[in-house]
């Protein structure tokens, strides 16, 4: 059996937000994205014409590098909580390594700016504006 973990994020209501944002910061490709309209009727709970906001994302994947991130609108009540974990994005060199982290960083706050560790030429955390914490990394210390 051959299995793959992907993340699934529930933005509460900011799914196509930060989809843009990630386009932005990241380059991520947007790969799908389904409405609650584009559901059938029947669906379930959850997933039809019974949600609110027809207009808000059912289910999305966004392509960054080789990764998947899966994400939803989810409830869409508007508060948004990513807490005890993170995302680590591999980064080619320091240079990247700095601009990645600026620009996840707009509307968010950089937790450990980024430096040289014992185990990289460079890492750093940031919380970027919808509360996810992300640690970018750019290769092994030489």
């Amino acid at each position: 059996m051959s299995s793959k973990v992907q993340p699934y994020l529930f933005f509460d209501g900011r799914a196509e937000e930060a989809a843009e944002f990630y386009k932005t910061a990241l380059g991520a490709q947007v790969g799908a994205m389904l409405r609650y309209r584009d559901g059938p009727k029947d669906a379930g709970p959850g997933c039809g014409p019974a949600v609110i906001n027809q207009d808000k994302i059912m289910h999305m994947a966004l392509q960054i590098g080789d990764a998947v991130i899966m994400g939803s609108d989810g409830e869409a009540k508007g508060k948004t909580e990513f807490k005890g974990f993170g995302l680590s994005l591999n980064v080619a060199n320091a240079a990247e390594c700095d601009k990645t982290m600026e620009k996840l960083a707009e509307g968010g706050q950089i937790n450990m700016p980024p430096s040289q560790t014992f185990f990289s030429e460079r890492f750093g955390m940031v919380t970027d504006k919808f509360g996810v914490m992300w640690m970018v990394i750019a290769g092994p210390k030489e």
